[in-house]
């Protein structure tokens, strides 16, 4: 999926916000939640995003990731670190 139909996809899936990130390399983000729910697609480097402390899932260009609002995770990013395009729903 190329950028401008992820972007027009997240618009018309009502997702209020979209932004790009980018993260340092190996950077980690300790355990928290977001109150939106989170739609992206890594545009450069990898991370590795864990919920629970027990599952964990590495992911590359081009991977799509989606986190639902409460869900309580943490973030590794690899070691060039990483950037991704991400739309954020908030709930009603």
């Amino acid at each position: 999926m190329d950028i401008e139909s992820f972007k027009a996809d997240l618009t018309n899936t009502g997702y209020q916000e979209v932004l790009e990130k980018t993260y340092a390399p190996n950077q980690f983000i300790e355990t928290h939640k977001h109150p939106f729910r989170a739609r992206a697609v890594i545009t450069a480097g990898e991370m590795t995003i864990s919920w629970g402390g027990t599952v964990s899932r590495e992911y590359r260009v081009g991977d799509i990731f989606e986190i639902e609002a409460g869900d309580e995770h943490s973030e590794q990013y690899g070691p060039t670190g990483a950037t991704y395009l991400v739309g954020r729903k908030f709930p009603a």
